[in-house]
């Protein structure tokens, strides 16, 4: 859940907007005290801000340009000052985007989860899905036509090592090689007993030939 930091010194303003953060399923936190933002800032770690310019103490522009100092936390003004040079001056400042009072709520709301889309970096997925197979090593188990099955240490690592090698064969010297790099012993034998019990609960799942068999050669998805 994103959170979000409101520094805005009109309550009613304030109290709209967290409200309206609420009903789109973000946190919000807004600031009621305008003394030591930056610190507040900092405690907060925001992964957006909406700025107001017109600020009791300090003006918009020199918070935004003090915390652009070392912080790169998206920040999007929304004031009341709405003409070009205010505009101009916050985004060359630093601001992310830039929207003026009285603001369209679809439009605001829009302009968020743009600038939050940018900013926030996607996670990178905890499987690998190769040929109608899904192998997801943090959870040890390997998933196909809506059926599950829990692999062994040893069964991730081989089925892992061979999807990230897929369409090409692999021979057993290299899979035993990468498997002991990966601090995880396995003799020849150990492998054949390891592919075979592979095999057969990727059957389970309704894949019958998934890890190919090249004679002389090795293994290939």
């Amino acid at each position: 859940m994103p959170k979000i930091m409101i520094i805005e010194d009109d309550p009613a303003v304030r109290e709209e907007l967290t409200l309206l953060l609420a009903n789109e399923g973000y946190q919000s936190i807004a600031v009621t005290s305008f003394h030591n933002i930056i610190q507040q800032i900092k405690e907060a770690s925001p992964d957006l801000i909406l700025l107001d310019l017109g600020l009791p103490g300090q003006d918009g522009l020199a918070l935004c340009a003090k915390l652009r100092q070392d912080s790169e936390i998206p920040i999007i003004f929304v004031t009341s000052r709405n003409s070009t040079a205010d505009e101009m001056a916050a985004l060359c400042m630093g601001g992310d985007d830039y929207i003026s009072k009285p603001y369209n709520i679809p439009l605001l709301l829009t302009r968020i989860k743009v600038v939050l889309r940018r900013s926030i970096p996607k996670a990178e997925p905890d499987y690998t899905e190769i040929n109608g197979l899904r192998l997801n090593p943090t959870k040890g188990t390997a998933s196909a036509n809506n059926l599950t099955t829990e692999l062994t240490r040893n069964e991730i690592q081989i089925l892992a090592y061979l999807m990230a090698n897929a369409g090409k064969i692999v021979s057993r010297a290299d899979l035993i090689e990468a498997l002991w790099n990966s601090k995880i012993y396995i003799d020849d034998n150990t492998l054949s007993v390891n592919i075979t019990r592979l095999r057969d609960k990727l059957k389970e799942l309704g894949l019958t030939d998934y890890i190919k068999t090249r004679r002389g050669i090795g293994y290939q998805i």
